[in-house]
């Protein structure tokens, strides 16, 4: 089993910046996909980032030069650098893992869960 821990998810006002980290721990094995994905009240659960084990990096239009995934291997971390926050940004943030090549977008694709942290950009 994969242990993933977050932190890092907060209060901020809009234009503002936030980092959040995702420490995977357990049988996490050496090759594998991470992302970030949020939910809002009500929404559904949608992708905000994914990188891969190599450090490709994908994207939702939604966060394009603003947010930033990045990982650190040797730590089994990944970052997720959030800047230019927007009040539609707040939402509960969750990091993902699943062991693949290919990164996928959709929640159903992935394997382990964080418990999620909140972030709520303010007005």
């Amino acid at each position: 089993q994969v242990q993933l821990v977050e932190s890092g998810g907060g209060l901020v006002q809009a234009g503002g910046s936030l980092r959040l980290s995702c420490a995977a721990s357990g049988r996490t094995f050496s090759t594998y996909v991470m992302g970030w994905f949020r939910q809002a009240p009500e929404k559904e659960r949608e992708f905000v980032a994914a990188i891969t084990w190599s450090g490709g990096t994908y994207y939702a239009d939604s966060v394009k030069g603003r947010f930033t995934i990045s990982r650190d291997n040797a730590k089994n971390t990944v970052y997720l650098q959030m800047n230019s926050l927007k009040p539609e940004d707040t939402a509960v943030y969750y990091c993902a893992l699943d062991h693949t090549i290919v990164v996928f977008t959709a929640a159903r694709d992935y394997d382990y869960w964080g418990q999620g942290t909140q972030v709520t950009v303010s007005s």
